[in-house]
C-alpha cells in the first residue's frame, strides 16, 4: 500500500511541473489582465508597483507582505512599502474597473450578490480598526480587524468584487487614534456592519446584474436589516441561526376555549420545527456538479411569521432548510436556516440555488486568504489596507479568470496549446509551478 500511494504522489507531482512555454503564457496572461488597471494607475507612477505586487500575492511566498514581495523580486522595499501604505493613489477607479469586468465575463440576470464579514487575528492596538471583536476565523471574540466584503455568484463562476473596512464604535470615539491612523475625516463616523453592507449595495447593486441578495447568519439575524431588505424591492435571502424564533403559519392553532384571547400557534426555534418534520416532507435537490460528484441537498419551504427584537408578530417570510449529507449520504452533516420575502410561489430548487451561494462565496474568500494574500497585510495605516486588498481582488480575479481558461479546453486564448493534462490542473485548482522560470527571476503562479 505505502509503495503505490509512494508512486501515485510521485505522478501526482510530476504533473504539477508545466513547461517553461506553459508558465511563460501564464505570466503574459497575467500582465494582459492587469493591463486595464494599470492603465489607471499610469498617471500616478504606480503601475509597475501593481504589476509587481500583484505579481508577489500570486507568488509561493509563506506571507504576501510588502517586504516579502520586495525580497521575492529582487526590489528596494522602501518604494513598495511607499505604494501600499503611503502614497494616497485611488484605489476606487481599480474597482469599478473589477466590477465591470465581472459583469462582463460572469453577469446574469439571475445572479446573486452576497454580503460576507470576515476577520483577521491581529496582535496589539495600532492596526486601523483592530478591537476585540467577534472574529468568524476564530469562532470567538478576539483581537482581530473585521471587513465587509462584496461577492457575485452566478452559475458562470464566484468572485470578490468590494470590500469596506469596519471601524468598531470605540475607534470612532478615538480623535487621536484615528489622526494617528490616517482615517479620512469622511470615514470616521460609526456604522454598524449591516450599514456598511447597504451602503456597499447601493454603490454596486446596479452595476451588477442579479435577481437575489445573500448573506451569512450574521447578516440575517436582526429583523430590521431583513425587513429594511425587503423595502428595497428585490428578492433576498439571509441565512439565520438555528435558534430564531418563527411561528408555522401552516399548523393549526391551539382549541379556542371562549374565554381570554384567541390562541395562537406557538413559537418554535426554527431548528426545533426543522426536527419535527418527516422524510417525505424533504425535497431532494441535485444543487450543482461537486469535486466528487453532484453536489445533491435536501430542502423544504414554509411560509411562517418571524419576530420582532421586541418579541413581538413581524412579518411573514419564506423559511427555508437545506441540509447537507456525507458523502455515504447517511449522515446528516450541515443544516442552514434562511429567511426570504420571496413569495410563496419560489421553487425549492432555487432556493436551494440561492442558499448555496453563500458557500461559494466562503470558497472565494478562502482562496483569496490562501492563495492571493488576502489576510496577509501587515501595516497600520488606513490608506494600506484598502489597497492591499483591492490588489488581492484583482489577484483573485485572474485566478478566476485561469480556472475558467482550464475549464474550456480551448487553446485559442494561449499562443500556444496547452496539454491537456495541464489544463485540467488549473481545473482542478492544483498549484502551476516551473521552477526553472523562478530560477530567472519569474514569479511563481497559482491557479485554482
Amino acid at each position: 500500500m505505502e509503495a503505490r500511494y509512494a508512486i501515485r504522489k510521485r505522478q501526482l507531482l510530476d504533473e504539477c511541473q508545466v513547461s517553461p512555454e506553459i508558465f511563460e503564457h501564464v505570466i503574459a496572461r497575467l500582465y494582459s489582465v492587469m493591463q486595464p488597471f494599470v492603465t489607471i494607475l499610469q498617471g500616478q507612477g504606480g503601475d509597475q508597483h501593481a504589476k509587481t505586487y500583484v505579481c508577489g500575492l500570486l507568488s509561493n511566498l509563506e506571507r504576501k507582505n510588502v517586504e516579502s514581495i520586495a525580497y521575492r523580486f529582487d526590489h528596494s522595499r522602501l518604494p513598495l512599502q511607499a505604494f501600499i501604505g503611503w502614497e494616497e493613489w485611488d484605489d476606487e477607479p481599480l474597482r469599478l474597473t473589477l466590477r465591470h469586468q465581472v459583469k462582463t465575463h460572469l453577469g446574469q440576470g439571475d445572479g446573486v450578490l452576497v454580503f460576507d464579514p470576515s476577520g483577521f487575528p491581529k496582535s496589539g492596538r495600532q492596526s486601523v480598526g483592530v478591537a476585540r471583536q467577534w472574529c468568524g476565523r476564530l469562532g470567538k471574540v478576539d483581537n482581530c480587524q473585521v471587513a465587509m466584503y462584496l461577492g457575485y455568484v452566478s452559475r458562470k463562476g464566484h468572485t470578490l468584487v468590494d470590500q469596506r473596512l469596519f471601524l468598531p464604535k470605540e475607534w470612532t470615539k478615538d480623535t487621536a487614534r484615528l489622526d494617528k491612523a490616517g482615517v479620512p475625516k469622511a470615514s470616521r463616523a460609526y456604522r454598524t456592519r449591516h450599514q456598511v453592507a447597504l451602503a456597499m449595495l447601493a454603490k454596486n447593486g446596479a452595476g451588477l446584474p442579479h435577481g437575489w441578495r445573500s448573506g451569512d447568519d450574521e447578516m440575517g439575524r436582526p429583523y430590521w436589516f431583513r425587513r429594511r431588505r425587503a423595502t428595497l424591492g428585490e428578492r433576498s435571502l439571509l441565512a439565520v441561526p438555528s435558534n430564531t424564533a418563527m411561528r408555522d403559519l401552516a399548523t393549526e392553532p391551539p382549541e379556542d376555549r371562549g374565554q381570554g384571547r384567541r390562541p395562537r400557534p406557538p413559537w418554535h426555534s426554527v431548528e426545533a420545527w426543522s426536527q419535527s418534520l418527516g422524510e417525505e416532507a424533504w425535497h431532494s435537490i441535485d444543487v450543482r456538479d461537486g469535486s466528487t460528484g453532484p453536489l445533491v441537498v435536501e430542502a423544504v419551504t414554509r411560509r411562517r411569521m418571524s419576530r420582532t427584537h421586541r418579541r413581538q408578530p413581524g412579518d411573514e417570510e419564506l423559511l427555508g432548510v437545506i441540509r447537507s449529507r456525507d458523502r455515504d449520504q447517511q449522515e446528516v452533516v450541515q443544516v442552514d436556516y434562511d429567511l426570504s420575502h420571496a413569495t410563496p410561489e419560489t421553487p425549492v430548487g432555487e432556493f436551494a440555488r440561492v442558499a448555496q451561494a453563500e458557500h461559494r462565496l466562503e470558497e472565494c474568500m478562502q482562496r483569496s486568504k490562501s492563495e492571493a494574500g488576502l489576510a496577509d497585510y501587515e501595516g497600520r495605516h488606513w490608506t494600506g489596507w484598502p489597497q492591499h486588498h483591492t490588489l488581492s481582488l484583482l489577484a483573485t480575479w485572474f485566478l478566476v479568470r485561469e480556472t475558467e481558461r482550464g475549464k474550456k479546453r480551448d487553446p485559442c486564448d494561449a499562443l500556444t496549446a496547452d496539454a491537456p493534462g495541464h489544463r485540467d490542473d488549473v481545473a482542478r485548482g492544483v498549484s502551476v509551478r516551473h521552477p526553472a522560470a523562478d530560477a530567472q527571476g519569474a514569479p511563481e503562479a497559482t491557479a485554482t
